[in-house]
């Protein structure tokens, strides 16, 4: 074994002994994307994969979740938006497969939500965009954290991977497991993140072109042509709509979001629709987007969403391989930093 790929195995032990899984990469959890056969084909890979549940209902992740079983027998998570109308069911149907790690995203966890899970016997994985919500989770009893810049793909917070690092990893590394996620594309980057206190990363763009996900092949086409600066994050127009901006290839798409949060804030001055409810709108309107790019190949009206690391994704490639090169990549940056 070499200097770098036992110093590599070294800094990822405590992360992949959490996970249950060889090494310590997460997939991050894709709307569309993220189903059984990317799921299961990461953790036969010595990753973790995770299903994106998104807006599914309890009967469709009951046999997301049965159907990744059958393709795979190691660990694999689920990934759960805290803000879903029927959140608990959907904890009840992890608890009956006896899921060993929920990951929540989408804001604070309602009450009772942790404590469901934690029943079960999973853990509980956050995510978290400042040191204080972070501290926060920890106290309320998360296992372990995600620290995701605005580098990443999908919905994104405002500031970037490195200064997420730099500030939360010194005060929170030692208390629990934290990944690090957000515009990772290459293991030298891995490596930098594992030295610095992280237990493992997560990455999404780098996996949509593996051979195993089922994406159209428009979608996959838009990721290996496109660079850096052309994933670009959504523009909010109306300080009432508080939209989490979505980072995604420019295309028309871009633009009828964009007609479409004017529509909702006319529906809005009309006193036609609710707060709650323009915002539901303009939610499902990137759930319907985004299948539109992923699944029907439209990628000039549909949403797709990808990280800035999309300009690394050259080629469509087994999973497996995706995996190997990142490792080797990490590994040689770690030995050169032991000389």
């Amino acid at each position: 074994m070499s200097v770098g790929t036992e110093r590599l195995q070294r800094r990822m032990a405590r992360g992949a002994a959490f996970l249950g899984s060889e090494v310590a990469i997460m997939a991050g959890a894709m709307s569309w994307v993220s189903e059984r056969n990317l799921v299961s084909a990461m953790s036969n890979a010595g990753g973790f994969g995770v299903i994106a549940c998104g807006a599914m209902s309890p009967e469709l992740l009951d046999a997301e979740i049965a159907g990744t079983k059958a393709l795979t027998e190691r660990p694999f998570g689920v990934n759960l938006i805290t803000m879903h109308p029927q959140l608990f069911e959907l904890i009840a149907v992890c608890a009956k497969h006896r899921v060993g790690h929920v990951v929540l995203a989408g804001g604070l966890p309602p009450k009772g939500s942790l404590e469901a899970i934690k029943e079960s016997g999973a853990k509980v994985v956050c995510f978290a965009p400042t040191l204080a919500l972070a501290k926060k989770l920890i106290r309320s009893g998360v296992d372990a954290l995600v620290i995701e810049g605005m580098e990443a793909g999908g919905h994104i917070g405002p500031v970037s991977t490195s200064v997420l690092a730099q500030e939360m990893l010194p005060d929170l590394a030692e208390q629990v497991p934290v990944f690090v996620a957000g515009g990772i594309g290459r293991g030298e980057a891995i490596a930098g993140y594992l030295d610095m206190g992280a237990a493992g990363v997560q990455l999404g763009t780098r996996f949509v072109c593996a051979t195993e996900c089922i994406a159209h092949p428009n979608f996959k086409k838009a990721f290996i042509r496109a660079s850096a600066r052309d994933a670009t994050a959504s523009v909010q127009i109306d300080p009432r709509l508080p939209v989490i901006p979505v980072r995604a290839l420019k295309n028309a798409a871009g633009e009828l979001f964009t007609a479409k949060q004017r529509e909702v804030a006319q529906l809005l001055d009309e006193g036609a629709l609710a707060m709650g409810e323009a915002q539901l709108q303009i939610e499902h309107y990137w759930a319907g987007a985004l299948r539109r790019a992923v699944i029907d190949g439209d990628v000039e009206h549909g949403s797709v969403m990808a990280g800035q690391s999309v300009g690394m994704v050259t080629k469509e490639e087994p999973l497996a391989d995706i995996i190997a090169a990142l490792m080797a990549e990490a590994a040689d940056a770690l030995k050169a930093r032991a000389a």
